[in-house]
């Protein structure tokens, strides 16, 4: 015990610091004690970005990536419970580098250009990852007649053989796994974020077959297929589709506008979705601007030669430079010039050979200026009026760190809460440094049929935008995640709904890039003398009362100013691994399958066919209703 300045501070015992203190880990090893360098988040399943998606996607990208050198037209998946297989018919992995390719980090084919050219996968480190995470790992391949098969247990070898191939097998390579419950804790795959992947699969791969629980996956027209089925709103002008090449690298990007305001971005590297986009997708944007104001000899604005613009994007190059892991930006800035330079010639050639077309688009950027101009003006009108009111937000609560603060603000979400008494049981209980409340009053206005710039005239509506960072555009986001956290009742879920619409007509990127989810808080409390379980359903309730004994009570939460502040802390914040499935923040994303199911889903949902919608609702009072 020291004393400084008349207060005695007790010091800290820590271990010796000597050379007994380093540790080396192997690969797997290091991989297990730190997934998330290698695969991001653990989760449950329920975000596309979970962990257990990136291990089911590094074994199909490999099964790719051999269609993509010319090998092998079909790949079998089998995804049941926890299970998953995967069967390609490629060359199959070198017999004997089976056990090196699937358990040594470093280690592939894929740092060799002359055998795999402009892949998915090229760091060696994916399916090592899939190994490592899994608490069973089998990889088997087959080729010319001969096996070899290797088996895993927690990234520790078990078993391994080699042979002659059952009389009839092709080749190729086949593994299976099921992901390590002691890491991720429950989990479950959702089969609507797997089918949407597998699309992009052969979208990007014409020509490939994938079939996946029986179900067929198949495109012949490859990005154009995939803008017709996932487009909102009626084409101005017929799907046009252009390749350039530039050095060993090509550049194919398909387009056309729609009558909305906002852009949709499809992007992919290498078969990889680029879903915050990167050097290509702005070196498109700034390409196609430059050569339409070229054209026609004009000043344009991006924001109006862009709006309504729907556009799919893949890049093919040998060294891709991708900013995380989890490869959802590209980085490569020797490609900008090129972009620009071969999407400018391009969009060019279009116009000069499609006149009733190239109209057609520049009737549309004038359009597009009167309605920003409109919007602008409105927007003046907002600020100024937000400055006379205050210089804080109105019922906000804000965090400490956002998105602008880099790793410290990664896991900075927003909860829009309804009224002061769920509001209240978060304060006392969120993290202040990444989680923010923005409080509203009660029902916000129905958006539906709105315009745009009706929204700056809603004061509410437009504190929700500033406390948001998006009043001015999107790109001033400044939370990862925006969590609705509504009673889970008639009028909570309407709140839900109303907020949803507003973000899907208005702001339809912050759903279409993953960042809205829905916060299930518990609808009971089971408890007896010793323990507390908290139940989302009332079939959980059932069992936890017969598990409990007779003398078990329950307590059915009607709303969340119900709950308790030092109740609601532990369904805010993340399930350790371990934790039992009751514990921790049960967040469901809200995601869209097609975009042009949109408009007549809100439609019916929000629009004024009252005595339809009120129909549907009788007869289907039990039903899913799915977008």
């Amino acid at each position: 015990m020291s004393n400084m300045g008349g207060k005695s501070i007790k010091s800290k015992k820590t271990a010796a610091y000597d050379e007994s203190s380093i540790q080396h880990l192997d690969g797997l090893e290091h991989i297990r004690r730190r997934p998330g360098m290698y695969i991001g988040s653990l989760g449950d399943g329920s975000n596309e970005n979970d962990g257990i998606y990136i291990l089911l996607k590094e074994g199909i990208d490999n099964a790719v990536d051999e269609f993509s050198q010319g090998f092998g037209k079909e790949i079998l998946i089998e995804i049941k419970d926890t299970r998953v297989k995967i069967r390609d018919y490629g060359r199959g992995i070198p017999l004997g580098k089976l056990e090196d390719c699937v358990s040594k980090t470093n280690t592939g084919a894929k740092y060799n250009n002359a055998v795999f050219k402009q892949v998915i996968g090229m760091n060696g480190v994916g399916i090592k990852a899939t190994n490592a995470l899994s608490s069973y790992f089998r990889a088997a391949s087959v080729r010319d007649g001969e096996c070899a098969v290797v088996e895993y247990e927690r990234g520790k070898k078990i078993n391994s053989k080699t042979g002659p191939a059952k009389k009839g097998s092709k080749n190729g390579t086949y593994l299976e796994f099921i992901a390590d419950e002691t890491l991720f804790g429950k989990y479950s795959y959702n089969m609507d974020m797997v089918e949407k992947r597998l699309w992009n699969y052969v979208y990007l791969n014409p020509g490939l077959k994938i079939i996946c629980n029986g179900k067929e996956f198949f495109s012949e027209k490859g990005l154009t297929d995939l803008l017709q089925n996932e487009m909102e709103g009626k084409p101005l002008y017929p799907i046009t589709d252009f390749t350039t090449k530039f050095e060993d690298n090509q550049f194919e990007f398909v387009f056309t506008h729609t009558s909305e305001l906002e852009k949709v971005i499809y992007s992919f590297v290498n078969g990889q979705a680029t879903t915050d986009g990167g050097t290509h997708v702005n070196s498109f944007l700034d390409g196609f601007t430059k050569g339409i104001n070229e054209f026609y000899k004009k000043n344009y604005d991006a924001k109006d030669v862009c709006g309504g613009l729907s556009v799919a994007i893949k890049l093919s190059i040998d060294e891709p430079m991708f900013t995380s892991q989890t490869k959802n930006k590209l980085g490569n800035v020797e490609i900008r010039t090129p972009i620009i330079k071969n999407t400018m010639l391009s969009v060019d050639d279009w116009l000069r050979h499609n006149p009733s077309d190239a109209a057609a688009l520049e009737e549309k950027i004038v359009r597009n200026q009167k309605a920003h101009a409109e919007i602008n003006g409105v927007k003046k009108e907002a600020r100024e009026a937000a400055k006379k009111i205050s210089l804080k937000i109105p019922k906000l609560k804000d965090c400490r760190y956002h998105i602008q603060d880099g790793a410290s603000g990664a896991n900075s979400m927003i909860f829009v809460t309804e009224g002061d008494s769920a509001t209240g049981s978060m304060v006392g209980s969120r993290d202040v440094k990444t989680q923010a409340i923005f409080s509203l009053r009660g029902k916000p206005e129905n958006m539906y049929g709105r315009k745009q710039k009706d929204i700056y005239k809603n004061a509410e509506l437009y504190n929700l935008m500033m406390a948001l960072g998006i009043q001015e555009d999107i790109s001033g986001l400044r939370y990862s995640k925006i969590v609705i956290a509504t009673d889970a009742d008639n009028d909570g879920f309407h709140i839900r709904n109303l907020v949803l619409t507003f973000f899907l007509l208005f702001f339809e990127e912050l759903v279409t890039s993953g960042r809205v989810f829905i916060l299930e808080t518990p609808l009971f409390r089971v408890r007896n003398k010793t323990r507390t379980v908290y139940c989302y359903d009332e079939a959980n309730r059932d069992k936890q009362l017969k598990l409990l004994g007779t003398g078990a009570e329950v307590t059915r939460f009607k709303g969340l100013g119900e709950i308790s502040p030092g109740e609601f802390g532990q369904f805010i914040h993340e399930r350790k691994p371990g934790e039992s499935e009751d514990k921790g923040m049960h967040l469901t994303p809200v995601g869209i399958r097609t975009l042009k199911n949109v408009p007549n889903l809100l439609n019916f949902y929000m629009g004024k066919n009252t005595p339809e919608r009120r129909d549907f609702i009788v007869h289907h009072l039990s039903a899913d209703i799915d977008a």
